[in-house]
């Protein structure tokens, strides 16, 4: 099979935000504690953070991560997360049934996102709670003195304010799991009310509004339409949700589904200019895909939600292990977003730790990576600039139930702001078949391949949970330049980087 693209320096489709490459940190199982918070863990530092953790979230390139959920935040007092510790309440937790003691809060999540070298992303609480809590927690992190809370956050030790810079204005509230869980219209009037006061407190926030939670929501994208009616000119952004599983149906439709996702925010793009066309609006409204991720096959979990004996400690929830098929579907969610990096500014991949995670933690204190993880790094640290407008001139296809016409190679360009670099990052969604890339370039001139680096496995079920090192990156073979033109041979079921350095 032979795939021939063109790509050419003067057309893009836009710039990559670094919050593209963020996480999510939910009160969910053993997401905080064991997780990112152990203080008496061999690694663990005067903060009770994991070393070991920190220092795999670095490497991993997340740039932001979203706190404190998630489902757990519509029944949330964050007032319970700061102060002494001893003095902290233990609440229950209804979100996933289990008691919550309050060790971990809104301070401790800032030191931990100083020392992991990401930006926070706090979300208030609009299920069970409204304005005037909203209200409280913005002054408490980024008032500076001589208020209530701003006091408050001096007294506990912390003396200059946090500016923290993005807002999210509830989680999920469509879902009807969700605690307070409203119709479109409800939230839709609370979220700009809630808006509107928090930016009356600090005009230098952006704030995300709540849209669909999954594409496939009866609401969807009813729901959409109905908030953004409400919320044009006082949001900055729509947050949209996304899960994918269905592993039984099939590898070809399995990984078809990025198609879905690029669908769905195809859609969501044309909600936001039928509300600011009927606005009457120059505001401008970005996406924010501030959850999104794989669910594997039961077999490959351990502990499933509301299983465990309820109102336990940061019970074993959903613990999965991704195969190599997984990952693969992982990736090409990755690359859709970057299709769509014009509209599409952040994206927070959920979880970071142990659940539907990058990270893995083990009772026995030590940590193991999913292969996710290496296909978050490969793109975080290299998905650098600008997203390509490439033509694919040749293309093999093929077809599945739910998808009449796929592409067997996924694929995004990018072109380093300074001009310097130019990568292709690749799905083969073939099983069996080897593709021949033939990728020329216009209006860049290539001078040597830097790395050709595949992420493959021997079969598709396998996993880093009993075999660390069974999927990783490793060198590719077969890649050169001719002229203007990458040659490639990229193999079965694979994803791959080739970076290219250009004369400048």
């Amino acid at each position: 099979m032979i795939a021939k693209l063109l790509s050419n320096a003067v057309f893009l489709r836009g710039s990559i935000d670094e919050r593209l490459f963020s996480s999510f940190l939910e009160h969910m199982g053993r997401v905080i504690y064991t997780g990112v918070y152990e203080p008496d863990h061999a690694t663990a530092d005067a903060d009770g953070f994991r070393g070991d953790v920190l220092q795999a979230v670095r490497q991993m390139g997340v740039t932001a991560v979203r706190y404190p959920g998630g489902n757990f935040v519509s029944n949330y007092h964050w007032q319970d997360g700061v102060g002494p510790v001893t003095q902290r309440p233990r609440r229950i937790e209804l979100a996933w049934r289990s008691v919550e003691t309050n060790a971990f809060g809104l301070n401790e999540f800032m030191r931990w996102a100083a020392k992991s070298l990401t930006q926070p992303i706090l979300t208030v609480n609009l299920g069970t709670q409204g304005i005037e809590n909203a209200l409280s927690l913005l002054e408490y992190c980024n008032h500076d003195q001589g208020t209530l809370y701003s006091d408050l956050r001096r007294s506990h030790g912390v003396e200059k304010p946090y500016h923290v810079h993005t807002w999210c204005l509830g989680n999920e509230m469509d879902g009807f799991w969700q605690v307070g869980h409203k119709t479109a219209q409800e939230y839709g009037r609370i979220a700009a009310e809630t808006g509107r006061a928090m930016k009356r407190l600090d005009p230098s926030i952006e704030l995300v509004a709540c849209g669909s939670s999954k594409s496939d929501m009866a609401t969807c994208p009813a729901w959409d339409l109905e908030v953004l009616e409400h919320v044009y000119g006082t949001a900055d952004y729509l947050a949209l949700h996304q899960y994918y599983g269905g592993q039984e149906m099939g590898t070809a439709s399995f990984l078809a589904q990025s198609l879905d996702m690029e669908g769905y925010i195809d859609t969501i793009r044309a909600a936001i200019n039928v509300i600011r066309k009927k606005a009457r609006s120059q505001a401008t409204m970005y996406i924010s895909l501030d959850e999104w991720g794989v669910w594997s096959r039961p077999e490959h979990s351990i502990g499933r939600a509301f299983e465990q004996k309820p109102w336990s400690l940061a019970p074993v929830i959903d613990e999965q292990a991704y195969t190599l098929e997984d990952t693969l579907l992982f990736a090409s969610m990755m690359l859709a977003m970057l299709k769509h990096t014009d509209i599409v500014k952040i994206a927070c991949q959920a979880l970071l730790t142990n659940i539907s995670a990058c990270i893995m933690t083990k009772p026995d204190g030590s940590i193991w990576l999913q292969p996710i993880y290496y296909v978050f790094m490969m793109i975080a640290q290299h998905a650098k600039g600008h997203v390509l407008r490439t033509a694919e001139i040749a293309m093999p296809q093929y077809a599945c139930d739910a998808f009449p016409s796929v592409p067997v190679l996924d694929h995004v360009e990018t072109l380093r702001e300074d001009g310097a670099e130019v990568v292709i990052f690749a799905v083969n969604r073939s099983e069996t078949e080897t593709l021949s890339l033939q990728w020329q370039l216009e209006h860049i001139r290539p001078v040597r391949i830097e790395a050709f680096t595949v992420l493959t496995a021997r079969e598709k079920s396998i996993t880093n949970r009993s075999h660390p090192e069974a999927i990783r990156p490793c060198p590719g073979q077969g890649a050169r330049l001719e002229g203007a033109s990458c040659l490639a041979e990229i193999p079965p079921f694979s994803f791959i980087m080739i970076r290219i350095s250009l004369q400048q």
